[in-house]
């Protein structure tokens, strides 16, 4: 083939993955509606708008001049603070607003954090099957996304010790994710505890990634003590994302729990990718904290009525087996040995009109699973599942 006349690009990005969502959404095009409405359960959405006072709140807000222009590196103070007093109320620990930086999403967190932490050469741990996401993100760094298998057989719950083992002079942190994204698994806090431990006797960091943390299963209100710790700022940052649990993930605003000389670090990247985050949906949110805390409480008991729903609907179906559920998830292991993931997935939505995403998008060793988002459709349309996927067979 003859040399490509163009200037080149960073090959890092190059080899890394095409975001898969969009793949997944062109197949539901072929699609003929011969089953009912389009079932989606591939993206991660909320299904309802927030409240119409935080709407409101969001419209005043925008029509303040002070919010057109720029605002501080870290957010600003309203939020910073509302949402540090939230944060120590939930787990128990005294956290401060300038151990807060606010950021466009919980995405945008996770990236500067990656760049604060890891340089191109290095390796950081990840869980899978893992969220596309950060994997993507350690790739166009030039970062080892180094695999941790955990076991369906153990819930998708990481292990401290296997982790351990994958550690050498290159590793630079653990990233966990719970309520796990994509398994909808909840690592318990003995797990948790653990992994603290590790990394601090490591010294390598811990990034736990809370975007779900606000749809724990009934009765678990606190999903970990590492917050309480003293000594948490040495090797412990946390993630959060505004998105899911106030209905906002256009608005684009998530959240760093860190110590202040890594937030200092941090501030860098976050001068450079963002300046500050936009300002209008700041002052909305801080009020919703309380504002909305009702609504919010019983988005999270609809929540985890739909992982039952989804668990009763799949149970009587041969072949088909949910291995986790909770959070906005499933993962589920069907019944079609040896056929790769994308043409079950492929199969089902153009004949059924049901779209899941393959598991191979989550990491390696995934073919025999599927992930399913069950936050963004109705509890009715979760309990028809059971009648589209009746009797699918791939002949």
């Amino acid at each position: 083939m003859p040399a490509s006349s163009s200037a080149p690009l960073n090959p890092d990005l190059i080899d890394t993955a095409t975001p898969p969502i969009p793949e997944a959404k062109a197949w539901a095009r072929g699609y003929a509606g011969g089953n009912g409405p389009l079932i989606d359960l591939s993206q991660a959405v909320p299904g309802s708008p927030p409240p119409a006072a935080l709407l409101e709140r969001l419209a005043a807000a925008a029509a303040e001049p002070e919010s057109t222009r720029y605002g501080p590196i870290m957010g600003d103070d309203v939020l910073r603070e509302a949402y540090s007093a939230e944060s120590s109320t939930f787990y128990g620990g005294a956290i401060r607003p300038q151990e807060i930086a606010i950021t466009a999403g919980c995405n945008q967190a996770y990236v500067t954090v990656m760049m604060a932490l890891a340089r191109a050469g290095d390796n950081v741990l990840l869980p899978t099957p893992w969220y596309f996401n950060h994997e993507m993100t350690l790739n166009m760094l030039g970062v080892e996304p180094r695999p941790l298998p955990c076991a369906p057989q153990r819930g998708f719950i990481p292990d401290a010790e296997t982790a351990e083992a994958l550690i050498d002079e290159r590793t630079r942190a653990i990233v966990l994710v719970t309520p796990n994204n994509p398994t909808g698994a909840v690592y318990p806090p003995t797990t948790i505890a653990a992994f603290a431990e590790l990394c601090r006797r490591r010294k390598i960091w811990l990034v736990l990634d809370e975007t779900y943390r606000d749809f724990l299963p009934e009765g678990v209100d606190r999903p970990h003590e590492l917050f309480a710790a003293s000594d948490w700022p040495d090797s412990l940052i946390g993630l959060y994302s505004f998105s899911k649990a106030y209905a906002v993930p256009g608005w684009r605003l998530g959240a760093i729990t860190a110590g202040e000389a890594a937030l200092a670090q941090i501030g860098k990247v976050l001068d450079c990718v963002q300046i500050s985050p936009v300002r209008a949906g700041q002052g909305a949110v801080a009020w919703g904290i309380d504002g909305i805390r009702a609504w919010r409480q019983a988005n999270r008991a609809e929540m985890n009525s739909r992982a039952a729903l989804f668990r009763q609907a799949i149970a009587p179906l041969n072949g088909w087996n949910v291995l986790a559920a909770g959070a906005y998830f499933a993962y589920v292991a069907h019944p079609f040995e040896g056929v790769p993931a994308a043409e079950v997935v492929r199969r089902l939505v153009q004949e059924r009109g049901v779209l899941a995403l393959p598991g191979p998008y989550f990491g390696p060793g995934q073919e025999q699973h599927l992930r399913i988002a069950i936050a963004n459709v109705a509890a009715e349309r979760i309990a028809a599942l059971g009648e589209r996927l009746k009797g699918f067979a791939l002949t």
